[in-house]
């Protein structure tokens, strides 16, 4: 009789651990169900980078890594080395490893739907950081982090407007455009345009991809100075094709900021340089430290938070004038 109530008693009280070890599970923890990071425990973030093409896209990566560290985030990294199947695969990897959150800087603006369906079905949100996506389906992704591209086209259109507002012209334009297909390219391009054609006298005579690349950029502006006699404004999308088209204006025996006046956009300390020097005239900024800023996102959005469809980055323009006083504070 004792022996089978010693046994009754220890039943009991294992059944009672049991319970009680079920119940006081926290219920948002990674294990409970149902269960949302980002409100106190660490969040894995998946971040597929468009590669390494420029020096902003290096100090890009840089205040990602570093505000991902800071913020006791796991970033799991991925560089596509500017190829859009390279960024679908990474994504479809974080998926499979069921990370938190996916941030990613597409390297063009189509053919996305496929995939980011894929991670909003496995209950993955999606940030965009600095180049947006071309889909009817906004709900494919929680928000878009990055700069007005468009904005930044018209602010260069602008500088040069002013710039020969008491010349009769013609102003003859070459253009380096970035990546075919991508953001940047395509709304620095429109915004830039919209801006010189209330002018008749501002043409563009030559427009090409440069990739957003030094090497590329020397290489066009060689083949714009052979076929162009009379160029008066490269107009560069990035500042790396700036200075590359530089050395290619340098070395057909022209001055580049004088014999050719030279419009970039970015901000990059290399550009500054140029700047204080003559050999560019204006560069609009485009600010890529978004580190701390997506690391914020990422745990509201992990967290089930509510976020604004869109968060710019402040940013300004930068003349000639100014630029050997803005270079010492410059941070990429």
């Amino acid at each position: 009789m004792a022996r089978r109530t010693a046994l009754a008693l220890a039943a009991a009280l294992l059944a009672s651990s049991a319970l009680t070890a079920c119940s006081t599970e926290n219920p948002g923890s990674a294990s409970a169900p149902g269960a949302k990071k980002g409100s106190g425990g660490a969040i894995t973030l998946g971040f597929a980078q468009v590669g390494a093409e420029s020096g902003w896209r290096t100090a890009n990566t840089k205040s990602v890594q570093e505000a991902a560290k800071k913020a006791g985030i796991d970033l799991k990294f991925s560089d596509a080395q500017q190829k859009q199947e390279n960024q679908i695969k990474a994504i479809r990897n974080f998926i499979q490893q069921k990370v938190d959150v996916i941030a990613f800087s597409p390297v063009v603006e189509s053919g996305w739907d496929t995939v980011l369906k894929e991670a909003k079905d496995a209950g993955i949100p999606v940030i965009l950081t600095d180049r947006a996506v071309d889909t009817k389906d906004t709900t494919l992704y929680k928000t878009f982090l990055g700069s007005d591209f468009v904005k930044e086209g018209k602010s260069a259109g602008e500088w040069l407007t002013g710039a020969y507002a008491n010349e009769q012209g013609p102003v003859n334009i070459v253009e380096l455009q970035g990546t075919t297909g991508s953001a940047p390219a395509n709304d620095r391009k429109a915004g830039f345009a919209d801006v010189i054609r209330a002018d008749g006298k501002f043409k563009i005579v030559a427009s090409q991809s440069g990739d957003f690349t030094r090497a590329k950029g020397k290489e066009v502006m060689q083949a714009f100075l052979k076929s162009e006699k009379d160029i008066d404004v490269l107009y560069a999308h990035n500042d790396d094709m700036a200075l590359g088209a530089i050395q290619a204006i340098e070395e057909s025996g022209k001055k580049p900021g004088t014999d050719i006046k030279v419009i970039s956009v970015d901000g990059i300390k290399d550009a500054f340089v140029a700047m204080t020097e003559g050999k560019i005239n204006v560069v609009v900024e485009c600010n890529p430290l978004l580190g701390d800023q997506l690391m914020e996102l990422a745990k509201k959005v992990a967290a089930g938070e509510e976020v604004p469809p869109r968060v710019e980055t402040e940013e300004g323009v930068f003349p000639q004038d100014k630029a050997a006083a803005a270079l010492p504070s410059r941070k990429y």
